[in-house]
């Protein structure tokens, strides 16, 4: 597997003749049509095949696993364009295997559970953990649902993905509330009532396990958490129930410099099954123009948490967004929109703009002026940012990886995995 960047000139058809691929395999990898028109700066995955198969009259994706000793759903991974059709169809070329001598990853997303179905199941079989965000628990210890859950929990089961009830204190729009955080902390009474809730819930609706959310954690009040947590992990792991742990680290940088909160997460990991260190990503008014994520902020934050953490315990966040900012940015003033990863590239191509990269951080971005004279800057995440992640995971031999959102599919993302690493799938 290798990133290709566009080049002035270049199309489909001209960049699939050179890596000697079918245009409609690079196209259908990229999420792209044929004779869609490139852009200067635009990445391309391209990803070579170790096994392949023409499909013959009569045959079944059963059939052809079986033929091959693998699984349905390890060809759905490696075909994702068959989750959206019923049938397969003489004479066209199916994948069966990408060289995945990267070894094994565990990959966990997160989604709400009104995402749309189709979605869903093109995206579980790159899926070994998702975490639903339906659950947030109030000061005094009850635990506030949002949606109905139930369909989602079975689909995932049904393509061997562990479903986990992702327990947060921040409303569904992000907002966080140190009162509340405060006040379940300092409170025994509150912290069993919680507990009580998470084991009713987790056997009504048949999750497998809970992932908890935590912010704002600090030197000063990290006993707090590990004592909170303690409690929780103890209880639900005597239940049989798996227990994850999501941690904002707050990484910001300046200069060169990646600052956040020396913390030992050591205590915190020993009870935790794994500790996801991701930031959750919304459109909000006081996120300032930057890159969405940095490779030298990750790379900065392991070399220090891998002191006192087990590599393998360690799953990293991927980001699969983009934001678009008026200019000049006035902090909670100023317009932000998010954009999907396929958005910013269309909108970067409709504006006539340049791509530019940021190598610190490995990112791209670019500035336009909108019609009515507004200044902007939008700054996305492309394939060369998410395999730029995938090398830290191999780097430090990290457990996986977690994805904020997933409810919008990103073929190049998966693809990206998929062509390297054997993906786990848990079968409950």
């Amino acid at each position: 597997m290798e990133i290709y960047i566009v080049k002035q000139g270049d199309t489909l058809q001209s960049i699939a003749d050179m890596f000697g691929l079918p245009v409609e395999k690079l196209a259908q990898d990229n999420g792209l049509e044929p004779r869609d028109i490139l852009l200067a700066g635009q990445t391309l995955v391209i990803a070579y095949p170790l096994q392949v198969y023409t499909v013959r009259d009569g045959d079944t994706l059963s059939d052809i696993a079986s033929r091959f000793n693998v699984s349905v759903i390890q060809l759905l991974i490696n075909n994702p364009f068959l989750s959206d059709r019923e049938y397969i169809y003489p004479g066209e070329t199916l994948i069966i295997s990408y060289d995945t001598s990267k070894g094994r990853i565990i990959t966990h997303g997160n989604t709400t559970p009104n995402i749309d179905e189709r979605t869903l199941r093109k995206t579980l079989p790159f899926l070994s953990y998702i975490s639903i965000l339906n659950y947030t628990a109030t000061e005094d210890g009850d635990i506030i649902t949002h949606y109905d859950d139930t369909n989602i929990i079975e689909i995932s089961k049904a393509y061997g993905v562990v479903p986990l009830m992702l327990l947060t204190t921040l409303t569904l729009q992000g907002e966080a509330n140190i009162n509340i955080i405060y006040s379940i902390l300092l409170s025994d009474e509150f912290q069993n009532r919680i507990i009580d809730n998470l084991l009713r819930i987790l056997r009504e609706k048949g999750y497998s396990g809970v992932n908890i959310s935590f912010e704002n954690i600090s030197d000063s009040n990290i006993s707090l958490y590990e004592s909170y947590f303690s409690k929780i992990a103890g209880r639900l792991t005597e239940e049989g129930y798996q227990v994850f742990l999501t941690v904002n680290p707050n990484l910001t940088t300046i200069g060169d410099e990646v600052i956040f909160e020396r913390v030992d997460y050591s205590g915190l990991s020993n009870l935790a099954q794994n500790i996801i260190f991701m930031s959750y990503e919304w459109a909000e008014r006081y996120i300032t123009p930057s890159p969405i994520s940095s490779y030298h902020q990750t790379d900065t934050f392991l070399r220090y948490v891998l002191n006192n953490i087990p590599a393998e315990k360690v799953i990293i966040g991927v980001a699969t967004i983009g934001y678009d900012w008026e200019l000049p940015y006035v902090p909670r003033i100023t317009n932000v929109y998010s954009l999907s990863f396929g958005r910013a590239v269309e909108l970067s191509r409709n504006v006539g703009a340049t791509i530019n990269y940021d190598e610190l951080s490995q990112t791209p971005y670019f500035r336009y002026t909108a019609g009515d004279n507004v200044e902007h800057i939008v700054w996305y995440i492309d394939s060369s940012s998410i395999n730029a992640t995938l090398n830290l995971v191999s780097k430090y031999g990290l457990g996986g990886i977690s994805v904020w959102n997933i409810t919008i599919f990103n073929p190049q993302l998966w693809l990206i995995i998929a062509s390297q690493f054997e993906i786990e799938k848990f079968y409950i």
